[in-house]
């Protein structure tokens, strides 16, 4: 029995005893009761202090509630007791063949357990990198890559329509002086103060000029344009690689330029003129974003006719609520928090509800270190660290689990050697290892002729076995959860005691049979309960991007 399954029950109870008139619930039976594993499994398989929370609405104490409540439950299919504790806290044991199913349920959903419809209905768009096109992605990107990704895999896995969207800065002055950046290596020359500094603007200008030898031929003015979009090209090519190879996907790469040159700014204008917050003054258009708790009002259109950069993100908040989302996510780095007000601002200038529509998490900075060196950047310096050396120096799996296995909210430093190393002290080593532990004993299996054949669920009556399958029955919860508070740290945690739990029974049950003996229907059972958690397993580490080995 699953808590969502026992949940029901509970309401089920609830909503019997209110039409039976033994309990007075004047705001009706609740949406959900809330259900809860035990720290102290002397209380019991789940809990729920539901009757603590009613007693009040209904008129009497809370442990007469419970007692009321225990009396139907106790008549509940797969429900073995019920003991009421304390002021009012209803303890539940449910049956072993009962839950032992739930090994059986876990096998066959295979890929889709831990999916539910939470957030089903709701079309999100999660905007987690925005970069210029005018050099590699660097260290300052990485965490948002992983944890971005992370998020919205979560997202997708609770029914939400997930959309991963990448904002290209191709827009403004960067992009000429990093056209004029390439252009001065293409002639040999030394790259403006004010360029782009580093290796890889010469092998772009090299590049170019072997893929267009005419281009040096162009006027200067041409050639600028010429070596700036073919370098735009490639750039963006490099960053798409990166990404790919660190296994982040985007489904849209939406061009800033796209934004102003197919009219989309002055559109977002007139609908924010319609909705009473763009106002004129000193020459210039504004939004009162004042209205809505920012510090300042914003211009949208300077005095001598050009465009702020807001008036950018104006248009392209006001396109995503156009192209049909419900919830915007704009991932921000910790240089960033002063967007938060103004975007929060800007929703809410559009007629959207910020608190709704529009979520804006912060993501504080990562240091890294090599050997007991912290990699820098440097952009324009040339001295830059790229997302692909640190994927090179520590893998993709170790880098990925480990920032995603932090809050964002937190400062956070990773060593190399240490989220590399091979012991059971590394979380993500840990995790991957339990998993081919896994699938190392239904190989033995296979290889030892032991077919599980059809499970007796109730076999699975230990007491690891019991807090085993307790832990995979958490798992759509931890998802579910995880997708709503946009947390995916917990579902690494989730692992790392869903890895340790299994440990603990496999210490103490023995799976496969020993020496001669013939394998019994106990054996059996207990290879679905090995199933059932490499599927968990495997499906966590999926939902951070992570690889589920099975040797290693």
């Amino acid at each position: 029995m699953t808590p969502e399954q026992l949940s029901t029950a509970v309401r089920d109870v609830l909503a019997a005893a209110v039409e039976a008139g033994d309990v007075s619930l004047p705001d009706g039976v609740p949406a959900t009761v809330v259900i809860e594993r035990p720290r102290n499994r002397d209380h019991g398989d789940y809990a729920t202090n539901v009757a603590m929370q009613l007693a009040k609405k209904a008129g009497t104490n809370p442990r007469a509630l419970a007692e009321l409540l225990a009396v139907r439950l106790r008549e509940s299919d797969g429900i073995e007791a019920v003991d009421v504790a304390g002021p009012g806290f209803l303890n539940f044991r449910v049956a072993a063949a009962t839950q032992g199913e739930l090994a059986r349920t876990i096998v066959e959903a295979a890929a889709s357990y831990g999916r539910s419809d939470v957030l089903a209905g709701t079309r999100v768009n999660v905007e987690f990198i925005s970069a210029n096109p005018t050099g590699p992605l660097h260290l300052g990107h990485v965490r948002w890559a992983a944890v971005g990704d992370a998020m919205a895999r979560v997202i997708d896995a609770a029914g939400a329509e997930v959309t991963r969207e990448f904002y290209i800065n191709d827009r403004g002055g960067q992009m000429d002086k990093f056209g004029m950046s390439i252009m001065a290596r293409a002639h040999g020359r030394d790259v403006p103060d004010d360029g782009y500094h580093g290796d890889y603007i010469t092998e772009l200008a090299q590049a170019i000029v072997a893929e267009q030898p005419d281009i040096l031929d162009l006027p200067e003015a041409e050639q600028l344009v010429a070596f700036r979009e073919a370098g735009y090209r490639l750039q963006l090519a490099e960053q798409q690689r990166q990404l790919e190879e660190f296994r982040t996907r985007f489904d849209v790469w939406y061009s800033e330029r796209d934004l102003h040159e197919q009219g989309r700014v002055e559109h977002a204008l007139d609908v924010l003129r319609s909705k009473g917050h763009v106002f004129e003054a000193d020459g210039a258009v504004w939004m009162r974003t004042t209205d809505f708790g920012d510090d300042k009002d914003r211009v949208l259109v300077r005095s001598d006719g050009t465009y702020t950069y807001f008036a950018s993100d104006a248009a392209y908040y006001v396109d995503k609520r156009e192209r049909g989302f419900d919830v915007c996510i704009y991932l921000l780095g910790a240089d960033h928090h002063g967007y938060v007000a103004r975007l929060k601002a800007l929703a809410a200038c559009a007629g959207d509800d910020p608190d709704a529509n529009i979520e804006v998490p912060i993501g504080q900075m990562v240091k890294i270190l090599d050997g007991g060196t912290e990699l820098k950047l440097s952009k324009r310096a040339g001295t830059m660290v790229t997302l692909g050396q640190v994927v090179e120096a520590a893998g993709v799996d170790a880098l990925r689990y480990s920032l995603c296995r932090y809050p964002t909210d937190s400062p956070l430093t990773l060593d190399v050697a240490q989220i590399t190393k091979q012991t059971s002290d590394n979380p993500v080593f840990y995790v991957q290892y339990a998993h081919a532990r896994l699938s190392s004993i239904l190989r033995n299996a296979t290889e030892l002729g032991i077919d599980r054949g059809e499970l007796r669920p109730e076999l699975l009556d230990h007491e690891r076995e019991s807090v085993l399958l307790g832990a995979l029955a958490e798992f759509p919860r931890v998802v579910a959860t995880a997708a709503e508070l946009r947390e995916p740290h917990r579902i690494a945690r989730y692992l790392e005691d869903t890895a340790a739990t299994f440990h603990k029974f496999y210490d103490d049950c023995r799976v496969l049979p020993m020496g001669d003996e013939d394998a019994t229907d106990v054996h059996r059972a207990r290879l679905w309960l090995v199933d059932a958690t490499r599927v968990v397993l495997a499906n966590g580490l999926g939902l951070l991007g992570v690889s589920a080995p099975e040797r290693m």
